[in-house]
């Protein structure tokens, strides 16, 4: 998100994994699991806390004074020393809580956080009269704030009891401006907010949105200690594709869902670039899709589609057009990847949507994503879907998808379960990448070997 980088680059490694023989056609769906596994050999535990910024943003409404009372000191005095800081309340529009003096950031030291954690006792917060417009607005105060301040990681903790929403209009045009120069985690206290808005802002700016009954000033506090344990701040998934390919799109499934938009490069209408953000340690998951027009494409022979690139690593995604009313002659070890992606990603919506339902009052529609959720969390083995699940039916059968709603559920706790939903993190994905398969006879299916031109069974030429 700036030009500071860290001096040492964590190891990267990249894997391809999809089934390689296809049915053309004039707009064919490749669709590729890749895994990237970062790995911080050399570099150090925490990223220096002088390279973070961040804003402290409390949208939260006088009445509910007492949900930050507390929490907002706590996690003031738990910021790590040298981290820039700023806290904004509420009020027509944002205010600066501190630093005070007209100065716009605090490096944090003991004298710093003790005159901040005084300050925020007097924190500004929304009462009766106008409110600011929207989440939008809170935004837009953080990107001009942020821009000032060039360092590695930027980020908006933003706490919201969802007060300031009403009226939102301009949303997405702010997140498309925002995109790139912060991340975002979103807190959500009370009762009395929207989740959609909140998992829009986690979503479109890399972060994470939840509830928080108790505990905030520890939820603050583990989201700054995690923004130290970024190695990348920001590392592109580059996508080169040949020219027949016509649209590209790449998901985040694993650890947690994102859209990612693709940025076309100036003068290179074959190649797109996806920013992602804050690489820990770890590996993440996600799903390429290209559609292609097969019409000039041979058959029955190894094409490379696309050359995806991040950082110095690149790998292809290669495939192979199989002639029509013949069956495929193999499916490639590890290609079952894109179907638990696939699986994966239609069990987090089924079960949002049976959430969504549920707190809509239509209890059929509620039971049949809910069974859908169910029945896929055990073939997937996600047992939090389960739990979730059971904490608003009866789960009667959960392999065939049966569940019986409850007669009572308290409608406060639908709106962070919502949450959970969307942004949970997952688990990785199961490692599907298998050995790279050598070349078989397209007559025979046989395997034969890297440099054989005919095959040993059949007799053919290898195509």
């Amino acid at each position: 998100m700036s030009s500071h980088t860290r001096p040492t680059q964590p190891d990267i490694r990249l894997h391809v994994d999809l089934d390689g023989y296809l049915r053309p056609h004039r707009s064919a769906k490749i669709e590729a699991h890749l895994r990237v596994e970062v790995a911080a050999t050399g570099a150090p535990a925490d990223l220096p806390a002088v390279e973070l910024a961040v804003v402290i943003a409390v949208d939260v409404a006088e009445p509910l004074r007492a949900s930050v009372r507390h929490a907002l000191p706590a996690a003031l005095r738990a910021l790590p020393d040298g981290i820039s800081f700023i806290v904004l309340g509420g009020g027509p529009e944002p205010v600066g809580c501190y630093p005070r003096g007209g100065a716009e950031w605090a490096v944090a030291d003991e004298d710093e956080k003790r005159r901040a954690v005084f300050a925020a006792g007097a924190v500004p917060l929304h009462r009766d009269g106008p409110r600011p417009a929207g989440y939008a607005a809170w935004a837009a105060r953080s990107r001009a704030l942020l821009a000032g301040r060039p360092l590695s990681v930027r980020h908006l903790l933003l706490i919201t009891d969802g007060s300031s929403a009403p009226g939102e209009t301009r949303l997405e045009e702010e997140l498309d401006a925002c995109a790139g120069h912060f991340t975002c985690d979103v807190f959500a206290v009370g009762a009395d907010w929207t989740p959609d808005p909140l998992l829009t802002l986690a979503e479109r700016l890399h972060g994470t949105a939840q509830f928080v009954d108790d505990g905030l000033g520890r939820e603050i506090t583990a989201a700054i200690r995690r923004l130290r344990r970024v190695h990348a701040p920001q590392l592109p998934v580059e996508v080169t594709v040949r020219p027949s390919v016509r649209q590209v799109a790449l998901s985040e499934k694993a650890p947690r869902p994102h859209r990612l938009r693709g940025l076309s490069q100036p003068g290179g209408p074959h190649h797109w670039s996806f920013p992602t953000y804050q690489w820990e340690q770890g590996s993440r998951d996600y799903l390429l899709t290209l559609v292609a027009d097969a019409h000039a494409d041979p058959l029955e022979t190894d094409l490379q589609f696309a050359m995806v690139s991040i950082g110095d690593v690149h790998a292809p995604v290669t495939a192979r057009w199989h002639r029509p009313r013949r069956p495929p002659p193999h499916v490639p070890t590890g290609s079952d990847g894109v179907s638990t992606l696939k699986a994966t990603a239609v069990m987090r919506d089924a079960l949002r949507q049976g959430l969504i339902t549920l707190r809509e009052h239509q209890p059929d529609a509620a039971k049949r994503h809910l069974g859908q959720a169910a029945r896929l969390a055990v073939r997937l083995g996600e047992d939090w879907v389960l739990d979730e699940i059971g904490a608003v039916a009866d789960i009667e059968d959960a392999a065939a998808g049966r569940v019986q709603l409850r007669s009572t559920v308290e409608a406060d706790t639908l709106g962070s379960m919502i949450l959970r939903a969307g942004t949970l993190p997952g688990v990785p994905l199961p490692d599907t990448v298998g050995p790279q398969q050598g070349p078989r006879c397209g007559h025979c299916d046989a395997p034969a070997g890297s440099e054989a031109r005919y095959c040993i069974v059949c007799g053919e030429k290898l195509l």
